[in-house]
């Protein structure tokens, strides 16, 4: 860029609530150094900045090969500036690449007719990784029971039992998930412990009463 060619005005608008300013520079130059003028006149990242001539991107590099592109300005003209937002950090990018390890994924150890249905369910069918969850988190015996059910309720419609059906499968099911108590452990009802023994901090009548009495309320 030498120092004796023709200079000229042109006015340069950064992309934001930044007023337009006015500026000289070189009537022809390369980009790469309009570039360094205006981020040095506007104390904005060289390697960030993207210029806008006459509706047209003006890029560095010709086809993104090693031949410099110039750029001819006129008196006037208007030349936009963007800086384009950094790139996220790293940890962020990790974090992106790590949503493929949220999605559901077979045990290595599942049997084959396990993989084959999933293949099916998830590459064919498209089915989401939550229903895939909720399928294959449920054992056997229980596809069983509910596969039974379903078998079972248009008899007990045909019967006209329908609402004893579904309250008894109700009932059934609070009692298969009641699970059983370890030795030692307490019941949240003190009906069902040796001596009516209470779980610590217990509220009832009897300690609203020593409440009351020892003018904690």
């Amino acid at each position: 860029m030498a120092g004796d060619e023709a200079e000229v005005e042109i006015t340069v608008k950064t992309v934001g609530p930044a007023r337009p300013s006015r500026m000289r520079v070189p009537a022809d130059l390369k980009v790469c150094d309009l570039k360094r003028l205006v981020a040095s006149d506007r104390r904005l990242p060289v390697e960030r900045l993207r210029l806008v001539l006459h509706g047209k991107t003006q890029h560095e590099t010709k086809n993104g090969g090693s031949e410099d592109m110039r750029v001819r300005l006129k008196n006037g003209d208007l030349l936009l500036v963007a800086v384009m937002p950094k790139p996220p950090a790293k940890h962020l990018c990790e974090d992106d690449d790590g949503d493929d390890e949220l999605k559901f994924k077979i045990p290595q150890s599942a049997s084959w007719w396990k993989r084959k249905l999933f293949f099916i369910l998830r590459e064919k069918l498209r089915l989401p990784d939550i229903l895939l969850i909720a399928i294959f988190s449920i054992s056997i015996k229980a596809w069983v029971g509910i596969i039974l059910w379903f078998l079972l309720a248009p008899v007990a419609h045909r019967w006209d039992i329908g609402p004893l059906y579904i309250l008894g499968t109700g009932f059934l099911v609070i009692l298969l998930n009641l699970g059983k108590r370890q030795h030692g452990e307490l019941s949240a009802y003190s009906i069902f412990n040796e001596d009516f023994r209470e779980l610590p901090g217990t509220l009832n009548a009897d300690r609203l009463d020593q409440d009351i009495r020892a003018g904690q309320f």
